[in-house]
């Protein structure tokens, strides 16, 4: 196989793999909290032998995510929250503290804030935050502070990672050097933070990634005929 068919080879797959992250965006265009995700290429360099030049070749290193803000959705909801400036609420998954900024949480039949995953809400010392029976006229500031009939109950955590974040799912991130808590966040209670993908660009970049790949396929037809013709040159002499 030559050095073309192998360098093409490697940048179908990486293609692929851009088209598989594009349609994720676009699949989660509506996802409460949800954040764009972005491939990271690689450049590596492969030995073809002693007597040739190396071959660069490429492969998927890993993600980022752009972590701007969402627009806020107003729903009224008395559970759902969203965080204005830096910060993310923290859930209690069967994995560990999982970041989130997906704020739509409902009480559990314990009375456990938990959010659309079933996963405990925690609060600002790290437990799970429970809602008395008896509570009305439930109210939570902009610090996170829930109070009923003007008594404090308890107070949503919103915390910072020290480090970079690791997506574990659409809406859950992991910071592998821990965390702190937020100080330059408000919340904001019966409002929910959209997800920030521009379906316009993803759509865009769809289309280019699909160009690209059909290129690649054609230069694969093309390399196949040309290498397939000259076997038959050979055999013929």
């Amino acid at each position: 196989m030559s050095n073309a068919i192998y360098a093409t080879l490697a940048r179908q797959h990486g293609l692929m793999q851009e088209m598989q992250v594009v349609s994720n965006n676009l699949a989660n265009s509506s996802t409460t909290g949800y954040k764009t995700d972005r491939a990271i290429f690689a450049e590596f360099m492969v030995s073809t032998g002693s007597d040739t030049s190396s071959l660069s070749m490429g492969s998927l290193a890993g993600h980022s995510f752009e972590m701007e803000q969402g627009g806020l959705k107003v729903t009224g909801g008395q559970f759902d929250l969203a965080v204005q400036g830096d910060g993310y609420f923290t859930v209690d998954t069967p994995q560990g503290t999982r970041l989130t900024r997906a704020g739509q949480f409902q009480l559990a039949a314990n009375g456990n804030l938990i959010d659309m995953n079933g996963s405990n809400v925690l609060n600002a010392g790290g437990g799970p935050i429970t809602i008395p029976p008896e509570a009305t006229n439930l109210v939570i500031s902009v610090d996170g502070t829930i109070s009923a009939n003007g008594l404090q109950i308890d107070q949503v955590g919103i915390v910072v990672p020290d480090g970079e974040l690791m997506r574990d799912s659409n809406t859950y991130f992991s910071a592998k050097d821990g965390f702190a808590a937020a100080k330059d966040f408000g919340i904001v209670q019966g409002a929910l933070e959209q997800s920030n993908v521009s379906p316009v660009l993803e759509v865009s970049r769809m289309i280019e990634v699909q160009r690209a790949y059909e290129a690649g396929q054609a230069l694969l037809e093309t390399e196949d005929q040309r290498i397939g013709q000259l076997i038959s040159a050979v055999r013929e002499r």
